[in-house]
């Protein structure tokens, strides 16, 4: 039998699990899924994601790939992963492609969400996607910030302790935010050709400061050159974040 290729778009809800990546005793989104490629295939299989994400984040289109000798289709293995995995993780397409395919390593550029409900009340059927913000948060201000990221920069004022890269130089593609006035919602959305660890969150809370007066544009700058983490604002909660698209 050949070796064979699959790669597999996934969405999920993060919120009931810890992360990506699989962790002894604790419920991922790797370990459910390599879990019932087991039931399925018989084989124990590994699979590769285009990035971790964190606990409690989400994703719309995750990107994962695993090596196989199955003879199942993936058709059908998708509609087999669907009928056993839980409701909060689904299997939107998969597919045979190369054996060289790497979904982290031929990755060009991962594209994140963040979404924040800013009016006085809380939108409490959404509040697993999206931090509620009650004080007005000035929209113009905040994209005059988010403009300064775009470009080649050393992203360590954004960099969370704990990570294993040593490397923060990342190159931010695009940085927009946009405005939904009919229900209060404020989407920032970033893509980049990599992330450092809470990179988009700790951004986030920065931005955050700079849309409610509590810093302006001179302070965001400062933060941003002068690579130190703990002068940046707090970090933005999870629940808010999406993994949006990956390119390839």
């Amino acid at each position: 039998m050949k070796q064979k290729n699959i790669k597999l778009v996934i969405c999920y809800d993060g919120t009931n699990y810890h992360g990506w990546q699989i962790q002894k005793n604790k419920a991922t989104i790797q370990g459910i899924i390599e879990s019932k490629l087991k039931f399925i295939i018989g084989e124990q299989i590994r699979i590769i994601g285009s990035g971790r994400t964190d606990a409690g984040v989400h994703a719309i289109s995750q990107v994962a790939n695993f090596k196989t000798y199955s003879e199942i289709e993936p058709f059908n293995l998708k509609k087999a992963l669907n009928s056993l995995l839980p409701e909060d993780i689904y299997i939107k397409n998969a597919e045979y492609i190369s054996l060289d395919f790497h979904a982290r390593y031929c990755a060009i550029s991962k594209t994140y969400e963040y979404r924040i409900l800013n009016r006085k009340e809380p939108d409490i059927f959404n509040r697993r996607y999206q931090w509620h913000i009650m004080p007005y948060l000035d929209i113009e201000k905040m994209r005059e910030a988010l403009y300064l990221i775009i470009g080649t920069h050393d992203f360590s004022s954004f960099k969370s302790s704990g990570s294993s890269v040593s490397n923060p130089i990342r190159t931010v593609f695009k940085a927009e935010i946009s405005s939904h006035d009919s229900n209060s919602i404020i989407k920032i959305s970033i893509e980049a050709n990599g992330f450092l660890r809470h990179m988009v969150r700790n951004i986030v809370g920065t931005i955050v400061e700079v849309g409610y007066g509590k810093i302006d544009i001179n302070d965001f700058k400062k933060i941003f050159f002068s690579c130190d983490r703990k002068l940046a604002g707090k970090k933005a909660p999870a629940s808010g974040l999406f993994l949006q698209k990956v390119k390839y």
